[in-house]
């Protein structure tokens, strides 16, 4: 490990990548500290130590941030809008013709795509940071677990409300375009590599939290209950179902081209972590909601099932809604109609079943069948420690599944990709 370590140095390119993406994290946690403008910086103090190990959605949100939204720094959204306007459009392109058009056009059309996807990530960045301004003047809707109110903002007006949800915003375009520049310049996907850094870092902290809350027996079950989802994790995420695909030979001029077998790679969790993440965008929105519409019912609900991650209904209505969204996005990211009309256009053909609808079904009953267990094995890793610590009364941390998930995912992704391109220069790379 450490000799191939020393390889990504040795090649001149890849070390210039990997040092240019630490740059962009060491700036991206630099903005995750600078408070916003024209907010109590004392009431910032008090609101961030109160809200240790605070959970819900306001609390995952933090984890996704790195802890900047609740100390209300101006990359305090994080890449969470930019995270929420691809996964929309994503899927909104299999729905609205116009963004269908322009995903069939190759790199022009994937430019079009990108540019919407940017608007309406500003879009998104406004509503949630006004949302956030009422959130936090009055007291972080409950998310601080002695049910104490902390006024972040306490000259409360028209002018200053427009002036943080402006900064915000402009940070959310700044992190936009940070996560571009390390998937253009640097080493791996450049919004996983953000979220990464964010989860990775408040892990100890986390530890820390449950130790003082649990005491050493409970803590040691979680840790060995962390171990086992770790090791889980990496199984399932290697776990594929490869269909074979023939290419009959034929003849173009005098060449002789095809007569190959190859195969369609389908992985068991085929959705990643995007369903996860969307999953979370949903639940955020009734908790802004309920601080701008009046009405005691809606909040007292809110407050109640939605704001704790140990509401049973709150653990519930989560893990239906990621597996509803794996589904959903698995049949978006992975069309089989597509996949069945390439292949005929292609002359290849899955040995026993014909090409065209044939092919398009049997894809369309193996990828439902893969997509369960997928399904369920992301609720399971996502909510099993949230149940564990729901039972103890532990509050701290309950994020642990889903940190383990994103950790080990990007990390096997971005490994994948150093390990190809020292490959491809002879070096020994990292998974052997």
């Amino acid at each position: 490990m450490i000799g191939s370590l020393a390889n990504v140095f040795k090649v001149r390119e890849l070390r210039n990548k990997v040092l240019f993406t630490l740059l962009v994290i060491a700036l991206y946690q630099l903005g995750s500290n600078v408070p916003v403008p024209g907010i109590d910086f004392n009431a910032v103090r008090q609101f961030e130590t109160g809200a240790n190990g605070a959970g819900g959605v306001l609390g995952f949100l933090n984890l996704f941030s790195g802890g900047a939204l609740t100390r209300f720094a101006v990359f305090g959204l994080g890449i969470m809008p930019y995270i929420t306007a691809s996964i929309i459009i994503q899927l909104l392109t299999s729905v609205i013709p116009k963004l269908s058009q322009w995903r069939d056009e190759g790199a022009v059309g994937q430019k079009k795509i990108t540019q919407t996807t940017r608007y309406f990530t500003v879009a998104l960045a406004v509503m949630q940071s006004t949302g956030l301004a009422f959130v936090f003047h009055n007291g972080g809707a409950g998310i601080l677990p002695s049910g104490q109110n902390v006024d972040l903002i306490p000259h409360f007006n028209v002018p200053r409300v427009l002036f943080i949800v402006v900064t915000m915003t402009a940070g959310t375009a700044f992190v936009m375009w940070l996560a571009e520049l390390i998937t253009i310049r640097g080493i791996g996907q450049g919004m996983s590599i953000l979220i990464f850094a964010s989860v990775v870092a408040g892990i100890p902290g986390g530890g820390r939290i449950i130790y003082e809350q649990a005491g050493i027996a409970k803590f040691t079950v979680i840790c060995v209950l962390a171990l086992l989802i770790l090791i889980s994790i990496v199984f399932v995420e290697q776990g594929q179902r490869r269909i074979p695909v023939t290419f009959p030979r034929r003849m173009v001029g005098r060449q002789l081209y095809g007569g190959e077998t190859t195969h369609i790679p389908l992985k068991v969790n085929q959705a990643g972590v995007v369903p996860i993440i969307f999953a979370s965008s949903i639940l955020y929105f009734p908790v802004l909601l309920s601080n701008v519409i009046p009405g005691a019912g809606f909040r007292t609900f809110v407050n109640n099932h939605l704001v704790s991650p140990t509401s049973f209904v709150y653990i519930g209505v989560y893990g239906v809604l990621i597996v509803l969204f794996t589904f959903f996005y698995v049949q978006v990211a992975f069309d089989p109609y597509q996949q069945a009309d390439v292949l005929r256009k292609q002359g290849g053909y899955i040995p026993g079943i014909r090409p065209g609808q044939a092919t398009e079904r049997y894809l369309s009953k193996i990828l439902s069948r893969i997509t369960l267990p997928g399904s369920l094995f992301l609720a399971v890793v996502a909510l099993l420690p949230a149940i564990a610590l729901a039972l103890w009364h532990i509050t701290g941390y309950p994020f642990a599944g889903t940190t383990l998930l994103i950790a080990v995912v990007v990390a096997l992704e971005t490994m994948k990709q150093i390990d190809s391109q020292l490959t491809m220069r002879n070096y020994e790379g990292f998974l052997q």
